[in-house]
């Protein structure tokens, strides 16, 4: 889920740690009484920061970041579609009990990195393969009810990445406190209501219009498609925000992380959303 990881919060702790931190002159002394020069401090030897030694988050950095876990996400997604055997028409698929552990596993990396982003760059490549293996075996499921629906789904992923990629940065599209915080809001309860979701499907009383192709049922993958696809642009704002404001390195694995937990969750559900228009 995507993709409340990447907050204010992270973004604040990150750049106290890497001494980015700001205070305010000291106030001018009463009328009358001598007011000594502002002192710039002690000088310490040149290079001291991270921006001087290079050691910190770029764009281009965490733009290979992302490259390296999305390969690290296609290897293991290959090894999901294959353990997932072709059936005929009609016939239910097997569906392997070790993909689902890589859902947990996936979940408990990113739950690690957001309260250690320094780990990000051993965790990230964990939830990659997780993930991955989770979503190639989902993928190659829904291809043997619906062929053609993974390769739409790419597409449209692809797709819907490139467009917010190119609002974000024509500034159309500009991310904004409030708006930052009613995207992270809405994404927090879309994930306590698929965790509640979840917990009510084992005891078989899941609410139905998740997977219904019912007209709610489509409004409602569009709605939770749509979120993602804004979730994107939190994610290219944080990368932009964080390279600007000299955040230390490992934090490129933490937005990589963050930006491919978004893709991943945008990619599922669009293959939901065509799924129940396939139905209809």
């Amino acid at each position: 889920m995507a993709n409340p990881i990447l907050n204010d919060k992270a973004f604040g702790a990150a750049a106290t740690k890497s001494g980015a931190q700001w205070s305010p002159p000291p106030a001018p002394a009463p009328a009358g009484q001598w007011n000594p020069p502002i002192s710039d401090g002690p000088v310490s030897a040149w290079p001291t920061t991270t921006a001087a030694t290079g050691d910190r988050m770029t764009v281009s950095g965490t733009a290979l970041a992302t490259g390296a876990l999305f390969v690290l996400l296609l290897i293991a997604a290959a090894f999901g579609w294959a353990a997932v055997p072709s059936v005929a028409e009609g016939v239910e698929p097997s569906f392997p009990g070790i993909a689902l552990i890589g859902v947990f596993v996936g979940f408990g990396a990113v739950l690690l990195a957001s309260f250690k982003p320094h780990l990000a760059k051993f965790l990230a490549p964990v939830y990659a393969i997780a993930q991955g293996y989770f979503v190639g075996a989902v993928s190659k499921a829904y291809e043997n009810a619906w062929d053609g629906i993974v390769l739409q789904a790419a597409g449209a992923t692809i797709a819907v990445f490139g467009v917010m990629l190119l609002l974000y940065g024509t500034r159309i599209l500009k991310v904004t406190d409030r708006m930052r915080r009613i995207v992270i809001g809405a994404t927090v309860g879309i994930a306590v209501f698929y965790l509640i979701s979840m917990l009510f499907s084992l005891v078989g009383h899941a609410p139905s219009f998740i997977n219904s192709a019912s007209v709610f049922g489509i409004a409602f993958s569009f709605f939770v498609a749509g979120l993602a696809a804004f979730n994107l642009a939190i994610d290219f704002d944080f990368i932009e925000r964080g390279s600007k404001s000299n955040l230390p390195k490992n934090m490129e694995w933490m937005a990589a992380l963050g930006l491919l937990v978004t893709i991943v969750w945008l990619y599922l559900e669009i293959l939901r959303l065509l799924s129940k228009l396939r139905e209809r």
